[in-house]
């Protein structure tokens, strides 16, 4: 169902007979769409948009004083976010690529079948609320929080997990204890601790390192530095970054990773406020808040004997979860626009239309790599792409490559897929209904989608429901 302020707009019906006019507008009604509007006179459209603001319209070509396709072309231009459906018996292949170049989001060849005419029309309306509803938050955004905007504003969402996590930032931002930000990898825990270390108003650096792979002589040197002399090679001495981020933020990345003997040295940091850089006597005061973050499941961790118990407990002062992708998809169309925008301008080439049928293709997938996954994929697409609709094969090789690579990474080869069945196996018609069935719920009704996740052509999945459709009900016990 189209929501927002689309779905209180008119559809405008445009054509010269006045038999259709009637014809189309009881069939748009019928379908739910009351509010229509309808013109004979291709002339008094221009002035009526001037006027009226409209969601749709329903456009003939061949018409008196002003064809179809002047008006087209000038309604592109003068009306860029009014959808346009072509409705004409003119069944030109060159017309119908004219007036998609042009604008038209479908072209329809009279006589249209009625089912045709309403999904034409509730998808190009759904389109319609989907980027309005873009342009909206972007320019309200955070508006009905009382968070201060500009701190969040590298965090793209419109999710109510994260709007409870910026509030939880603001509450603790200007405490001095320790922060663990946890979540998987991809779901922005640095722009997280960015935006606490601004909200902090701490006048001193917000100073980064990931401490995955340091050992443990290499992680005193980097964090607490060293004085001269301290080891062969020491020519001078040298400040840590704990020093470099004095009176501001130090964030240590993938803390989970940090070795045994290092973990000691952090703790003593923590419990003490002071550190001794390499072949010093004297300690010295740390004056940097502690910010730090990890993917792992640190309890579990910890269960395992990988992960102090008692830093654990320091470090989860404050602590920060974040959702992964698949937990938040409301924020799907926000940062696909964002990440699609970003990257046409790094690219020096037009952001491309994106079709509805991508976001019900990314709605199926569980975006292993979150939030920095679809970015990867958005610039692989719109590197891709060449029309001026964005193409959805990138994203299906993706998923399909991510679905190919998953099992051998996680599972036993022989664990890859695991079905359990009652003790009456079912039919290999009930099977194959459950299967088309479940692919087109995930696929929100988009049997292109629906295909892609069956393994099948488009074209396979038309003739299984053709079939299935004319095949007498199934038995209700199975048999």
């Amino acid at each position: 169902m189209v929501q927002t302020v689309t779905a209180r707009l008119p559809i405008l019906i445009v054509d010269d007979e006045p038999q259709l006019l009637r014809s189309v507008s009881l069939l748009l009604r019928t379908a739910g769409i009351t509010h229509v509007l309808t013109l004979e006179d291709s002339r008094a459209v221009l002035p009526l948009l001037a006027e009226q603001a409209v969601g749709l319209v329903l456009l003939d070509l061949s018409m008196p004083h002003l064809s179809g396709q002047e008006l087209l072309e000038r309604m592109a231009a003068d009306y860029p976010d009014i959808p346009v459906i072509v409705m004409t018996a003119t069944n030109d292949l060159d017309t119908a690529v004219h007036c998609m170049q042009v604008g038209a989001s479908d072209y329809l060849v009279k006589p249209v079948e009625n089912e045709r005419l309403v999904s034409s029309v509730r998808r190009a309306l759904e389109l319609r609320s989907l980027r309005d509803e873009v342009r909206s938050l972007k320019d309200r955004f955070l508006a009905d929080t009382p968070h201060e905007r500009e701190v969040f504003a590298a965090i793209v969402t419109q999710s109510k997990a994260m709007f409870a996590i910026f509030r939880y930032i603001e509450a603790i931002a200007s405490s001095p204890w320790p922060v663990l930000i946890t979540g998987e990898t991809g779901t922005g825990k640095e722009l997280i601790a960015k935006a606490l270390h601004r909200l902090s108003k701490r006048s001193g650096e917000f100073v980064a390192i990931n401490v995955a792979g340091l050992d443990d002589t290499l992680f005193s040197d980097t964090l607490f530095g060293h004085v001269k002399g301290s080891f062969t090679g020491a020519a001078g001495s040298r400040e840590g970054l704990i020093t470099q981020a004095a009176e501001g933020t130090l964030f240590l990345d993938e803390i989970g990773d940090l070795g045994t003997a290092s973990q000691v040295k952090l703790l003593r940091l923590l419990q003490d406020g002071s550190y001794y850089p390499l072949g010093a006597d004297q300690p010295r005061r740390n004056r940097a808040r502690i910010i730090v973050a990890t993917h792992y499941n640190v309890m579990q961790r910890v269960e395992e004997g990988a992960f102090r118990k008692d830093l654990y407990y320091r470090l989860r002062t404050h602590h920060l979860h974040l959702p992964p992708l698949h937990k938040r998809l409301e924020d799907l169309p926000l940062l696909v626009n964002h990440f699609l925008e970003k990257a046409a301008r790094a690219l020096g080439k037009p952001a491309p239309a994106v079709p509805l049928a991508l976001y019900q293709l990314l709605r199926t997938y569980s975006f292993p790599g979150n939030v920095r996954e679809l970015e990867a994929l958005v610039l692989d697409a719109v590197t891709r792409h060449q029309g001026r609709t964005l193409s959805l094969q990138s994203f299906k090789d993706a998923i399909a490559a991510s679905a190919h690579l998953a099992p051998s990474e996680n599972l036993p080869e022989t664990a890859a897929l695991t079905v359990s069945f009652p003790d009456a196996l079912p039919t290999l018609r009930e099977t194959e209904t459950a299967l088309i069935a479940e692919a087109l719920r995930r696929a929100e009704g988009n049997q292109g989608v629906a295909a892609h996740l069956l393994g099948i052509s488009r074209q396979a999945l038309n003739k299984r429901l053709m079939r299935l459709k004319h095949e007498p009900p199934l038995d209700p016990v199975g048999t």
